[in-house]
């Protein structure tokens, strides 16, 4: 074998170690990107509704992450921060 074949051969070892070693954490992260998507997609939805959107918080990524960490109860959050701070 050649050393570039080697590099490769080598390189590519060490990346599926990584990715083996990382499974549950890059697993979590997408999980939570995944959650905070929809949760963003919603929160964008439910801010075309005219008579919501003055209740809703904004359509940001913050928001989108509260929520897909949190859920539903996170929702709840939102709304009770943006009731206290208005």
């Amino acid at each position: 074998m050649t050393a570039p074949q080697l590099l490769w051969l080598g390189g590519g070892a060490a990346a599926l170690i990584l990715l083996l070693l990382l499974r549950r954490p890059l697993g979590r992260l997408l999980r939570l990107g995944g959650r905070s998507a929809v949760s963003l997609a919603a929160l964008a939805c439910l801010g075309q509704v005219p008579a919501l959107a003055a209740f809703l918080p904004g359509v940001n990524l913050v928001n989108a992450l509260v929520m897909g960490l949190l859920g539903l109860p996170g929702f709840g959050l939102l709304l009770l921060m943006q009731w206290v701070l208005v």
